[in-house]
């Protein structure tokens, strides 16, 4: 009789979420394993190899990694200037690869741009291994390390999706690809069906595998230089019918219920096949706690659609309610409402400037989780009024200018509520004093004739938000002055500073660019559509090297990024919605913080609610004005 042979070991579950994320030939050849799942992964009795010797076991730092974290070994061989390492499971299933060319590995290779599902670069400072890549990561991406394998399908076709996140095309002629069959050599895409020699900024390639791509497989990108450049591993039935990163282009994958291949990933899977997202919605963390006297949250109104294109939100799923109960009531709104535009302070972004809509400016800070008051400006925010120290301004939206003064727009003096005022107001946040009188305002009523019906309601629906564009970032992507037909010269404008002000008005979703000059005057540089039926909000962000124009319930809670297109005008880039796990209210605030804050590939967003009505009475949100999420850096 012959003895029954003992079965070979299960994989574990969401083995293939577990990413390779840093790596280095330098010394003592470590390598780190990062989980990008929600559970913790046992790793015990895997093994790895590299380009010249048979699958061994390592010794790792942990037999288990949990979620989100990192787990290190020394290679028991050493790794070259020029190698490959692959990871398998005790059963020998192939988890990760990663492949450098000749010193690609020194100081070390990271995923940068998020642990675990950010583009291999090589590091140009030390190495960061057991923690986040971040700090170890160069300050700029390179453009290759911007492609990504955006979704991939195992279900007849065998096609791959590329999709590239950068500013410039990437010429992709030479790249070639692999699965997890180690004995199979890499093919070329542009030998494949339909060729591909580059791919656009922003844009998508696609092509059907030559090498066949299994059930149970992985997909693995080479650049020319044989340096990896991305991976996707995918479980039984986890490519069927896609396995597609969520949100587009910046997340992890997960199993899709339409494949979308050649456009932006539809993210509306529940399947766990491929990694993170998994179907989640996050979690609403935080809040609570019970309403003031006079404390009246306000129900939404006005909720309309989302528009066609929109795409899910690119950060993370759980969201945090950030401040304390009914935190901003004021002498002018004691119901504790009306908290709408924010802004980071770029010179110091762990300070947050929020305006509540009855003439009112906070300087927030961070405190135990939570923006609150900065007792040293104000414990209860400042009053703020119209030149001359008169009205109550309609305040709604604030940026931080190039001197690093406020800017505050306003639709209407609240005396007169019937009358529209709209105006940009710059304030000195080191002047003394309970209450702030502007040092120049501008006042653009006339532009806006439609407003000045003698009804509220339409002398409401003037300036939103407001948000400082440097010249820099519009004389360098090519910009066309409206006035000139020629690229924009800021020196024309002597008296303006250094940079313009787009203003969102709420009437109709369009941006007003202006010139503010130190003199009182302004010059009017036109009309920028957004495509939404209002504006909010308005941000730039040095990040995305985007603007961005915000919308809440009226246009289904989203946030349009602008850029400048090839014939030199301000146009739309994409739109997100907000993360699944928020309330559909009246969300008239955001901002997102500098790049300079960023942690494990993610800084934070923040979003303010004009009517602190959260998801209704008797929910942990009621009464709550800000909430906190994470953008990608």
């Amino acid at each position: 009789m012959l003895a029954a042979q003992p079965a070979a070991a299960a994989d574990p579950a969401d083995y293939q979420k577990v990413r390779i994320n840093e790596v280095t030939s330098s010394n003592n050849d470590t390598v780190e394993l990062y989980n990008t799942g929600s559970t913790a992964v046992s790793i015990s009795g895997w093994k790895m190899s590299d380009d010249s010797f048979s699958p061994q076991s390592f010794s790792p730092s942990s037999s288990t990694i949990p979620a989100g974290g990192f787990v290190t070994f020394n290679s028991p061989k050493g790794l070259g200037d020029s190698d490959k390492l692959v990871i398998y499971t005790s059963s020998g299933t192939v988890v990760d690869r990663v492949e450098w060319a000749t010193n690609g590995a020194k100081p070390a290779m990271a995923r940068c741009g998020g642990d675990g599902s950010g583009g291999w670069v090589t590091t140009t400072a030390a190495s960061t291994f057991g923690a986040s890549n971040a700090s170890g990561c160069p300050s700029s991406i390179p453009p290759a390390s911007r492609v990504r394998i955006n979704e991939v399908t195992s279900d007849g076709a065998d096609t791959v999706e590329l999709y590239n996140g950068g500013t410039s095309a990437v010429s992709i002629g030479s790249w070639k690809y692999v699965d997890n069959d180690t004995g199979h050599s890499a093919a070329s895409v542009s030998s494949s069906s339909p060729s591909a020699t580059s791919i656009p900024a922003g844009g998508y390639v696609t092509f059907n595998s030559t090498i066949g791509l299994g059930d149970n497989d992985s997909a693995f990108l080479l650049d020319s230089n044989g340096n990896t450049v991305d991976s996707v591993t995918w479980a039984a039935g986890g490519a069927k019918p896609s396995d597609e990163r969520c949100a587009n282009g910046t997340g992890w994958f997960q199993t899709s219920t339409t494949a979308t291949l050649g456009s932006a990933n539809s993210c509306s899977g529940g399947g766990g096949g491929g990694g993170g997202g998994g179907g989640q919605t996050g979690q609403l963390l935080g809040g609570g706690g019970s309403l003031t006297s006079g404390c009246t949250p306000e129900a939404p109104s006005g909720t309309g659609s989302t528009p066609a294109g929109t795409l899910a939100w690119p950060g993370g799923l759980d969201v945090t309610i950030a401040d304390n109960v009914c935190a901003f009531t004021t002498s002018t709104g004691p119901e504790g409402r009306d908290l709408s535009g924010l802004a980071f302070d770029p010179a110091n972004p762990s300070v947050l400037w929020a305006a509540k809509n009855k003439d009112w400016l906070f300087k927030l800070v961070k405190s135990n989780g939570k923006w609150i008051p900065d007792a040293s400006w104000s414990a209860t925010g400042k009053q703020i009024r119209f030149l001359g120290g008169s009205g109550e301004p309609d305040s709604e939206g604030l940026t931080v200018g190039g001197n690093g003064h406020i800017y505050v727009t306003s639709e209407r003096d609240n005396t007169h509520n019937t009358v529209p005022k709209d105006t940009i107001m710059e304030f000195d946040p080191a002047a003394t004093g309970s209450t702030l009188t502007p040092i120049h305002q501008w006042d653009m009523s006339s532009q806006f004739p439609q407003l000045n019906t003698g009804s509220k309601d339409d002398a409401n629906l003037g300036f939103e938000g407001v948000g400082y564009v440097p010249d820099s970032w519009l004389t360098a992507n090519g910009w066309v002055d409206p006035l000139t037909g020629a690229a924009y010269n800021p020196a024309n404008y002597p008296l303006h500073g250094s940079g313009l002000f787009f203003a969102g008005l709420e009437w109709d979703g369009t941006l007003h660019v202006y010139g503010l000059n130190s003199d009182g005057t302004f010059t009017t540089f036109g009309t920028i559509a957004t495509g939404k039926a209002s504006v909010m909000d308005v941000m730039f962000d040095a990040g995305t090297q985007r603007i961005i124009a915000t919308c809440d319930n009226t246009c289904g809670e989203t946030h349009t990024f602008l850029k400048v297109n090839a014939g030199g005008a301000v146009a739309t880039d994409v739109t997100y919605t907000n993360p699944a796990v928020m309330p559909t209210d009246n969300l008239e605030g955001f901002a997102i913080a500098p790049t300079s804050t960023c942690v494990n590939g993610f800084r934070e967003a923040v979003w303010s609610d004009d009517g602190i009505y959260g998801f209704g009475s008797g929910s942990s949100s009621y009464g709550h004005a800000i909430y906190s999420g994470t953008f990608p850096c």
